[in-house]
């Protein structure tokens, strides 16, 4: 029997991982920039603003880096065979030049190693790509299509201005067009940067959708081989800064396609021995199907007993994100803020190696009939020594539950988990979503602001979820609210740990005294407190 049930699986990953391998090809397309979209990573100062991706979010601060970037990582070439892709990629942006007599800096889309994250000090003319150290380095894999604003002497064509380039691993140009952002502010060009492997040609052509300038090029290309240049696996996106002067720099759309054709890797072989290869494959598959046989249907039985055990298991649980918490009325919603408590606290500080979760939210947060919670999803999750603060580890996650300064950092720690769990009480209290804005005399606020105003006005339990009525005990009701607002304290030294937090839940310590009205943030890490302050907000209103 186990044997059989064994064989199965064998033969058909077999089966299937044969013919995988044939082809690499990946394809998306995104009309819109949802910011609930796990396929798109926001790093730096970028956001998701309605419908699109905006790259630098504030845009009357100076110095300011952001990139979008594909979660996944693509082939460009393989080892094996030798085999390079084809590839397009088509967008739309704009950049928005202000009225501005001058303006800076500039977007490009790129294709850098996997892992790549935006080089410190890295604003103006280096767009979020290069520095002062690796402007130039002989040891970088980078490729980008730039749509440089501003003239910088120390590398750019002198005299041309503004410019479509096709950078090789440094930050100057290989090849470059005029071209003048002010003449396009605020205006929609659709761009496609298209790459044959047959030619080894990267080509890039812009046009714009309501206007034209006639003696201005609109294309451009050049002769590169990638397999001498990249990595076979690389990172693609948009990377965008701004310098003493400031400018908008928006992507609207973008859809890019690959395909790596591995096929035929035996080529290079005899075709004597590229048949004897195919024989061998084809005849073990026969043997394969001939031995498996006779345990196809107890196999099959039992997959199906397990699937259907398993699927009874899930239909028992529910998230948090159902819309039905008003099955659990005021006690029961105190019960799931401590079982999720308890949950992180077990992640925390009880597991051998500390783990930081990254991804706290309702939809990870499950529910079995008997409201005891369970933690899922650990995706984004990263191991970490208990002895250590703050690891980078690259901005993850959805960007409502995300603290500050992780998302300024790119520092994942057990502060900014707290947090998330902060935001996620504050969800159970209120019955409100993070991600929409609350509307009350004052006018639109993200929901930690509104909670927090009420707070300071001394009705704190006014907040709670009006679904409930008068189906809640009040001190449970204050607990929640106020532990959710220490656990969202902008200053993230300031925060409780997930054991004091437990401790106030089980009402084995007193509600802590937080201010009146909610903190500017401050960080330990080196980042100016307005930029801090604006990505705060831009946390709390994403997803409007």
């Amino acid at each position: 029997m186990s044997s059989h049930s064994h064989t199965l699986p064998l033969f058909f990953f077999s089966f299937f991982f044969f013919f995988v391998l044939s082809s690499s090809s990946i394809h998306f397309q995104i009309p819109r920039f949802d910011p609930n979209d796990p396929t798109i990573l926001y790093r730096g100062d970028a956001v998701p603003r309605v419908g699109a991706a905006e790259l630098n979010n504030r845009i009357t601060y100076s110095f300011q880096v952001g990139s979008i970037i594909y979660s996944k990582d693509i082939q460009i070439w393989d080892s094996a065979s030798g085999k390079l892709t084809d590839f397009t990629t088509h967008f739309t942006f704009f950049i928005d030049t202000l009225n501005a007599s001058k303006y800076a800096a500039g977007l490009a889309f790129f294709l850098a190693p996997s892992g790549f994250q935006i080089p410190p000090n890295s604003a103006g003319g280096f767009l979020g790509l290069f520095n002062t150290t690796t402007s130039d380095s002989s040891q970088n894999h980078i490729v980008l299509v730039e749509f440089d604003t501003f003239e910088n002497v120390e590398w750019d064509p002198l005299g041309v201005g503004g410019h479509v380039g096709i950078n090789i691993n440094a930050v100057s140009s290989s090849v470059y067009t005029p071209w003048n952002a002010s003449l396009h502010s605020g205006e929609t060009a659709d761009v496609w940067i298209t790459y044959k492997a047959s030619t080894k040609n990267l080509s890039v052509s812009w046009k714009y959708r309501t206007s034209s300038v006639s003696e201005q090029n609109t294309t451009l290309s050049y002769t590169i081989d990638l397999i001498k240049v990249l990595p076979q696996w690389v990172t693609v996106g948009f990377s965008a800064a701004t310098a003493s002067y400031v400018e908008r720099h928006v992507i609207q759309s973008w859809e890019f396609n690959s395909t790596l054709d591995m096929t035929n890797v035996t080529t290079t072989q005899s075709g004597k021995d590229t048949k004897q290869k195919t024989t061998l494959v084809v005849s073990l598959s026969i043997v394969g199907v001939v031995l498996i046989l006779g345990g196809v249907t107890f196999t099959a039985c039992a997959i199906l007993r397990r699937r259907k055990r398993g699927s009874r298991e899930r239909k028992s649980l529910t998230s948090i994100d159902d819309d039905d918490l008003e099955r659990g009325a005021g006690p029961r919603r105190h019960k799931i803020a401590t079982g999720l408590a308890s949950a992180v606290l077990y992640l925390h500080e009880e597991c051998e190696q500390c783990v930081v979760h990254r991804d706290i939210k309702p939809s990870n947060v499950m529910l079995d009939s008997s409201f005891n919670v369970k933690l899922g999803d650990f995706g984004l999750a990263k191991l970490m020594d208990h002895e250590l603060g703050h690891e980078t580890t690259g901005l993850a996650g959805t960007l409502a539950y995300m603290a500050p300064e992780y998302v300024s950092t790119r520092r994942a720690s057990k502060e900014s988990d707290v947090y998330s769990f902060g935001i996620v009480v504050l969800e159970i209290a209120t019955g409100r979503k993070a991600m929409k804005f609350v509307e009350d005399k004052d006018g639109e606020k993200g929901l930690v602001k509104w909670v927090w105003d009420h707070y300071g006005r001394e009705e704190v339990v006014m907040a709670v979820d009006e679904r409930l009525g008068r189906d809640y005990n009040e001190k449970e009701v204050e607990c929640l609210m106020v532990l959710g607002l220490w656990c969202c304290h902008p200053d993230q030294n300031l925060r409780p740990s997930m054991r004091q937090a437990i401790q106030v839940l089980n009402f084995e310590a007193n509600l802590p005294h937080i201010p009146k009205n909610m903190p500017i943030p401050k960080y330990d890490f080196p980042t100016s407190s307005e930029t801090s302050q604006a990505l705060l907000s831009e946390t709390i209103q994403v997803g409007r």
